[in-house]
């Protein structure tokens, strides 16, 4: 069985929420994130009810923004919706963005 070492050589036990505030990179990534499920809540009501289970935000760029889908009918019917779901977050985020609609394993 291994311990931790500990005394004047060990390094100090740091919080996740202490490494992202202190990690630039890391917090860049953090903020990515929840504007990312942010555009998720802005959307969210022009999915239909059996369709918004099957749908995760996935990462924002420079590029778009991409929403993961669970199976191929989910990724078609999104397909169907994104001048909608673009103008909604036109209006939301007060600029343009490109959805792109991605198939993704499902959430564990």
């Amino acid at each position: 069985m291994s311990t931790r070492p500990s005394g004047p050589s060990a390094p100090p036990t740091v919080t996740l929420g202490t490494a992202l505030a202190r990690s630039e990179p890391l917090g860049r990534l953090m903020q990515r994130l929840r504007e990312s499920n942010d555009c998720l809540d802005a959307v969210r009501a022009l999915l239909p009810a059996g369709l918004a289970n099957e749908v995760r935000a996935g990462p924002l760029d420079d590029l778009g923004w991409t929403l993961l889908v669970s199976g191929s009918a989910a990724a078609a019917k999104v397909r169907q919706l994104l001048p909608r779901i673009e103008a909604a977050l036109l209006e939301h985020r007060k600029r343009a963005i490109a959805v792109r609609v991605k198939i993704a394993p499902p959430s564990r």
